[in-house]
């Protein structure tokens, strides 16, 4: 593992210091007229989001505004061998690989990654479908973890590869996709103060239902960014040759990529 020196920490510190509309309808995803004001709507909510700051924070609550249950949403629980297999055994042969362009690259399993510095939020859980959901979410800064891998020049992206193939799932249509869930955001939200690697809720570890053992949080999108049962994370310069090359699972299917609230 790579260590994370003092100088590593406050270097982290600087830098984070430093209405979207949604085609939710595969039928409409495939319009291209509707396609085109989805774009267009995407970059406009992009350019806000850049505007009032790059740091700028999602309103953060108490304790007592805890929802008194967080729904579970998406994959319930990934049937794949590996993933079934990690499970069984409490995910002590789990490991988060970070790779692509990075200096660095590495591999951190889940002690490693819970004995970093966390960050506890208590946030809104905002979904496409309507319902919302305040939980608390702990977790190390992916901006910690960027910086200790350290993207190279030309790097813009991180993608995020999931344990799940969520098309298999019959609630949501049967096989949409042969391929496993996946997500991306730009280095800019990778390094915002609450963008997090989650491996608690309300205080305990991840259920399996909520992400186990690990899930992202960028708490200024929408909550088919938020991947859950991460496995690798890709610093890249393109998420192109990702999937289908929209960027997510739910990108490649007429979603906005940049889901910004």
């Amino acid at each position: 593992m790579i260590g994370f020196t003092r100088r590593k920490l406050l270097g982290f510190g600087g830098v984070a210091a430093g209405g979207s509309l949604l085609a939710a309808c595969d039928s409409l995803a495939h319009n291209d007229g509707i396609t085109k004001v989805v774009r267009s709507a995407e970059k406009a909510s992009l350019g806000w989001q850049r505007a009032i700051g790059r740091d700028a924070l999602a309103p953060e609550y108490s304790l007592a505004d805890l929802s008194p249950d967080f729904k579970v949403n998406g994959t319930h629980a990934p049937v794949e061998a590996q993933y079934q297999a990690m499970l069984g055994n409490g995910f002590a042969d789990w490991r988060l690989k970070v790779s692509g362009l990075v200096a660095n690259p590495t591999e951190f399993s889940l002690p490693q990654l819970k004995a970093l510095p966390a960050r506890t939020q208590i946030t809104k859980h905002d979904c496409v479908e309507g319902w919302t959901a305040i939980g608390q979410w702990t977790g190390p800064q992916l901006g910690l973890i960027m910086q200790a891998v350290g993207p190279k020049p030309n790097a813009r992206y991180v993608v995020f590869r999931c344990a799940d193939n969520y098309g298999g799932e019959a609630s949501k249509g049967g096989a949409q996709s042969t391929s496993l869930y996946y997500e991306s955001i730009d280095l800019i939200d990778a390094f915002h103060p609450q963008t997090i690697l989650a491996h608690s809720l309300n205080g305990k570890p991840l259920s399996v239902g909520h992400g186990a053992p690990l899930r992202l949080r960028v708490e200024r999108q929408l909550g088919y960014k938020q991947a859950k049962y991460l496995m690798e994370l890709v610093v890249t310069d393109s998420y192109a040759s990702f999937g289908q090359g929209g960027g997510g699972y739910w990108e490649d299917r007429g979603y906005e990529w940049y889901a910004g609230i």
